[in-house]
């Protein structure tokens, strides 16, 4: 897309200026179709930029509310109420799940802590029983049959990435302590008083201003569809070929999915929201007064519960906190493979390179949402060039792993 730099809206401190060029050259070199990335430093707006386009059939513009589909990114935020249930003495993330969910004992899940579900290690990557059409819009279907479910290896003892059973497990958990459903809480606990444009589950009023999602096609290279080809009893084929129609883009783009609460995959922010909501977590668990957190409640968000060279499910290398994904593979494993981040950051990626995360070192919140949604597992390079921009503007050089941890 050829644009200029007075396509560009939003501001950009002049210290940042090498995000702007690398947002305006994912236009011009990279295909982006319509984007915002928003960068905060101690609650400080540095970045807030949008362009382009957030319908192709229609030419509507991106706009300084548009917002969309931000996948996996979804998981940083349903964490985060769970971490506020933890910080009010509510909910122990070392006890097991069935003490909160009694139900969710079945089938040898008794000993299944709230810890292994936010670290991916609970064993129910996937459901196991073909689900009907329409199936994620459907919260007690889902969720029931995950309860009923026998886990897919012995729970703790390693972890697969849990796509879309995540937020579900994590959303069930929060209703049975707090009674309220999981876009409820953020709605009311954390968007609401933080002015931050971010629902699970939209609101009939903005539906207007999401962005239509486009897709690319699976790479053929990737590790992940490499072996959903060569190995198709492997359970993780069950990721995608089991999702009751959830991956069609028709699905992705309507109405009913944007309406319901899907935590872990259809959550749906602006970039600006999701800096605003990563800005408590780099700082002290507080911003402009607002305390969603103690001081303390940080440090295990940025702590790796399970890691791994090899996740059952993305086969790539991923480390997770509790609830949160910290640098994902390397710079080797090629584009879409790898998410580059700080060794203080913590935050997660949306399927298509989306990003929002939370770096305590530099006490800086980074966002990046799109409507061109790349193929791989990570970012692809317009998100990471966004990314790797803000750590060269924060006097960063680049570390011999590829990992953005050294001053100049």
């Amino acid at each position: 897309m050829t644009i200029k730099s007075s396509d560009i809206k939003g501001y950009c401190h002049a210290d940042f200026d090498q995000v702007r060029e690398e947002f305006q050259r994912n236009f011009e070199e990279h295909g982006e179709i319509g984007a915002s990335v928003a960068i905060q430093i101690d609650g400080e707006t540095v970045v807030d930029l949008w362009a382009g386009t957030a319908d192709q059939n229609s030419g509507r513009l991106w706009q300084v509310d548009t917002s969309a589909v931000i996948f996996s990114c979804g998981k940083g935020i349903s964490s985060l109420c769970l971490h506020m249930l933890a910080d009010r003495g509510q909910l122990d993330f070392e006890a097991p799940v069935a003490k909160y969910w009694p139900e969710f004992a079945a089938n040898g899940k008794e000993k299944v802590t709230v810890a292994m579900v936010m670290a991916h290690q609970a064993g129910l990557p996937v459901w196991d029983e073909p689900l009907p059409d329409g199936a994620m819009l459907e919260w007690d279907l889902v969720t029931q049959r995950l309860a009923e479910q026998t886990p897919m290896w012995e729970p703790g003892t390693t972890h697969g990435y849990h796509a879309l059973s995540h937020g579900y497990l994590v959303g069930e958990i929060l209703r049975r302590i707090d009674g309220r459903t999981i876009g409820r809480f953020l709605a009311e606990e954390i968007a609401g008083p933080l002015k931050a444009n971010a629902w699970i589950g939209l609101p009939e009023e903005e539906e207007g201003n999401v962005a239509t999602a486009y897709f690319d096609e699976p790479s053929p290279t990737s590790p992940m569809f490499q072996k959903i080809m060569n190995e198709p009893d492997w359970f993780g084929c069950k990721l995608i070929n089991n999702t009751g129609g959830d991956i069609d883009p028709a699905m992705i783009n309507s109405r009913a999915r944007h309406a319901v609460e899907i935590p872990a995959a259809g959550a749906i922010a602006t970039a600006r929201g999701l800096a605003r909501i990563y800005s408590v977590l780099a700082r002290d668990g507080s911003v402009d007064d607002i305390r969603l957190l103690k001081p303390t409640s940080i440090a295990p968000m940025a702590t790796v519960r399970s890691a791994s060279d090899v996740d059952l499910v993305l086969r790539v290398p991923t480390a997770f906190t509790l609830g949160y994904s910290k640098q994902m593979g390397h710079r080797g494993l090629g584009e879409g493979e790898h998410v580059i981040i700080g060794e203080h950051a913590f935050g997660h990626a949306g399927m298509g390179g989306s990003m929002g995360f939370a770096d305590p070192q530099d006490r800086m919140s980074f966002a990046y949402v799109m409507n061109r949604h790349g193929s791989g597992v990570g970012l692809n390079n317009r998100g990471q060039n966004l990314v790797d921009a803000a750590y060269r503007s924060l006097g960063y050089s680049e570390a011999a792993t590829g990992a953005w941890a050294k001053r100049i």
